[in-house]
């Protein structure tokens, strides 16, 4: 059963990534793919998706909520992206649309799932000298880890200022915006192969507790799929982030075009 949508959120999209090594966040590298410019990445769209599940349940959906999303048009800087979220399936269905089209969709709940024993994860740490990704480097049960990141009040606060955030509950209680959480995950691939451009498909996170300004966040993560499909190499992984070695954050299922076919 599905009921009117929420309050929409609008918001102008900007590409934080323009100058990060995954070019198809440069204009000119992303249009060799098809697309008219750079991309604004996933990790932001789904911060933009995870306003209404905030709006709608503050704090609580920080500590106990989920967030599943899918990308499927590309949002570009300058564009305005619109957030509707509408009460269905005992949560919010969420779409964001740019440029007359869908570009997302998502459903948030507040799940109050039982965090996992941290020892269920294996750590790893990041590599020092990284091989190109590949169906090897990127092997089913590899596992991944990051270089840890410290959340400092003012990396918590360009984050917000870079997605355009306007909920208040972030600075006014030292919490990292959820945004944070699949870009983690990123890192996790780019901290661990060397990628050409690549493209962020798919992400589904579950909130444990809330990131605080303060913590150290490492990821336990493991390689759970390298498949090709209609000429795309796709990466999923599984994984766990963690706070000051203690504290079970999130868990992640990520997915990522690593390889896009050539136009």
């Amino acid at each position: 059963m599905s009921t009117a949508p929420l309050e929409a959120y609008a918001v102008v999209a900007y590409n934080s990534a323009w100058d990060s090594e995954n070019k198809i966040h440069d204009d000119e590298v992303a249009r060799r793919f098809g697309f008219s410019g750079g991309l604004v990445p996933g990790v932001d769209v789904y911060a933009y998706m995870a306003h209404p599940p905030v709006a709608r349940w503050g704090r609580s959906f920080l500590a106990s909520g989920s967030l599943e999303t899918r990308f499927l048009k590309p949002v570009y800087e300058g564009d305005t992206a619109t957030v509707t979220a509408r009460e269905a399936n005992g949560g919010l269905d969420i779409e964001l649309a740019s440029r007359g089209e869908i570009c997302a969709t998502g459903h948030a709940a507040m799940t109050n799932t039982k965090p996992p024993a941290i020892d269920n994860f294996i750590a790893s740490a990041a590599v020092a000298q990284r091989e190109p990704a590949d169906e090897t480097s990127l092997q089913v049960g590899r596992l991944l880890g990051i270089r840890p990141l410290r959340i400092t009040k003012e990396w918590a606060d360009k984050y917000v200022a870079d997605t355009r955030e306007r909920d208040p509950i972030y600075a006014r209680e030292g919490l990292s915006h959820p945004g944070q959480l699949p870009r983690l995950f990123n890192w996790a691939l780019s901290h661990n192969v060397e990628l050409g451009p690549w493209i962020h498909v798919a992400s589904k996170v579950d909130h444990f507790a809330a990131a605080r300004v303060g913590d150290e966040l490492t990821v336990r993560a493991r390689v759970t799929g390298n498949y090709e499909r209609k000429g795309h190499r796709f990466v999923e992984l599984d994984g766990l982030i963690v706070a000051n070695a203690a504290t079970a954050i999130a868990r992640v299922v990520h997915t990522a075009i690593y390889r896009p076919r050539a136009n």
